[in-house]
């Protein structure tokens, strides 16, 4: 799932927490500044089909820290620069 308007502290373990009341997570992984260290706003989370899909339903548009969150189904073109499905 694509996870945008992230705060720029936010850390994976958070992330994790948040989304784990919906189901096992796989993965997390939040883009990050390469000079700060800091959350670019934006990242990625892996579950289960039918735990995303309750993840998604819960979550978008759920605040954190005054920031609205957008939870979606990763869009195919962000997965090609993940290395997902290439050997």
């Amino acid at each position: 799932m694509f996870v945008g308007s992230l705060p720029s502290d936010a850390t994976e373990d958070e992330i994790r927490a948040l989304f784990a009341q919906y189901g096992k997570v796989f993965s997390i992984s939040l883009a990050r500044d390469v000079f700060k260290g800091t959350c670019k706003g934006f990242g990625f989370v892996e579950m289960e089909g039918h735990e995303a899909r309750a993840a998604i339903a819960a979550l978008n548009g759920h605040t954190l820290r005054g920031q609205m969150l957008k939870v979606n189904e990763e869009d195919p073109k962000h997965a090609r620069g993940r290395g997902r499905g290439r050997r």
